[in-house]
């Protein structure tokens, strides 16, 4: 016995048993999959047979088995016969054991020395390392699991584990990680901002966005303020006072600006003076680094748009990875992979860095098109370690940038960005 069901995002559904179509309204997608599933188990039920019940949603489609006592196993995939190993001389109907057969005739001809396994290596551990997977959460599985049912995740939402789990984790030592391109407006800051903000929300605290835009840089007006007006200026005096052995780190609440829904700091620069009155030394950029990575597991970098500038590059000296933002604007593009290619050249270890750097390409422009965008992804892809997508999203545009306040799709596209950026650490 079969059933079919069609549900759409506004919980309308047609579920389809033994040929006969039904409607179900529900209040929303989710009520819908619960009514959905509801009606097949009871058809299940009252029939005493076993259903085999495809659901098509939006977001994909699935296969399931439902049992005239309620349970739901998933329809499991076809396996491959463990016996047949596909070479390229054999024909296709000529079985492949043979060619173990022949390995193992050779390897007795053959005198080995086999090495004695211990009685440690022979008995199997009671300590178990693997990551325990939790059932469904989302879509058409996770209302399985609140049905009192335990389904695997799907496709979709194991990636969206991976990604978390990538960005949760903590490394031995600070990490730096230096937001570039050499054009002003190609979303360096909103990339910086996110960035950290997704780290410490996964990986908790201890995550710092520095501006480090000598020409009247925004990070601080993209983000919260704290109750002060510090910026990196005021900190540099006390830098010294900081990296002492009294100092400790509640003595930064003074000159960084704390985020606290998204639970990352800010180091400000000072966007009202001009630029040759904040100007600094690459001794200075040491001093403050020396700071940011004695109280902080993570530091992004908001840098400036001048690559000349001796400044820009003491910053990419201290990166341990480079993250290039741009847009789908031609000009932004062009510019990030300008940058990719001089440091390719710039030394043995700016090569490095941009070999594995990950590009992130928001559209800033709604009009933008999937050619536009795959244009410039594929662009990049020789370019640099990966590359990350964002769709538009009106809330990027301007204002204080917070993570909550993204649509879901932008949230997950950036999941993915800082996943990739996790890869390289």
């Amino acid at each position: 016995m079969t059933a079919h069901a069609t549900t759409e995002k506004d919980g309308s559904a047609i579920v389809t048993l033994d040929g006969q179509p039904q409607k179900i309204i529900g209040a929303d997608l989710e009520d819908a999959r619960r009514k959905v599933a509801n009606l097949v188990v009871e058809h299940a039920a009252a029939t005493g047979e076993v259903v085999d019940f495809v659901t098509t949603e939006p977001n994909g489609t699935w296969e399931m088995i439902v049992h005239p006592d309620g349970t739901i196993h998933e329809k499991p995939e076809p396996v491959a016969s463990p016996y047949l190993r596909p070479t390229a001389h054999a024909a296709p109907s000529e079985p492949a054991a043979h060619a173990d057969t022949a390995d193992a005739a050779e390897a007795a001809e053959t005198p080995q020395e086999e090495a004695t396994p211990t009685r440690r290596a022979m008995r199997e551990s009671f300590l178990k390392t693997n990551r325990i997977e939790e059932p469904a959460a989302k879509g058409w599985r996770g209302t399985a699991t609140r049905l009192g049912l335990r389904l695997s995740p799907g496709a979709a939402e194991k990636a969206e584990r991976d990604d978390t789990f990538a960005v949760s984790q903590h490394w031995p030592g600070p990490r730096t990680i230096a937001v570039v391109n050499g054009k002003g407006g190609a979303s360096k800051t909103p990339t910086t901002v996110l960035l950290s903000a997704i780290f410490a929300r996964f990986g908790g605290a201890g995550v710092l966005a520095w501006d480090a835009n000598q020409t009247r840089g925004t990070l601080g007006w993209r983000t919260e303020q704290g109750p002060h007006e510090s910026t990196v200026l005021d900190l540099l005096p006390s830098a010294t006072e900081l990296l002492g052995t009294g100092a400790q780190s509640a003595d930064l609440a003074r000159y960084v600006h704390h985020q606290t829904a998204d639970r990352f700091d800010v180091l400000r620069s000072q966007p009202l003076a001009l630029a040759s009155e904040q100007r600094l030394s690459a001794e200075d950029v040491d001093a403050i680094w020396n700071v940011a990575r004695k109280y902080y597991r993570l530091v992004f970098i908001d840098t400036g748009n001048d690559e000349s500038d001796a400044m820009w590059g003491r910053l990419v000296d201290h990166a341990d990875q480079i993250v290039v933002a741009t847009t789908t604007r031609d000009d932004h593009a062009e510019a990030g992979a300008l940058l990719l290619e001089a440091l390719a050249e710039r030394s043995e270890r700016s090569a490095q860095l941009a070999k594995q750097a990950v590009v992130v390409v928001s559209q800033a422009d709604p009009r933008a098109t999937t050619t536009n965008i795959k244009t410039v992804v594929d662009g990049f892809t020789s370019l640099a370690r990966e590359v990350a997508t964002i769709p538009h999203d009106p809330q990027m545009v301007e204002g204080w940038l917070n993570v909550a306040a993204l649509r879901a799709t932008t949230q997950r596209a950036w999941l993915g960005a800082a996943a990739a950026v996790a890869r390289g650490l």
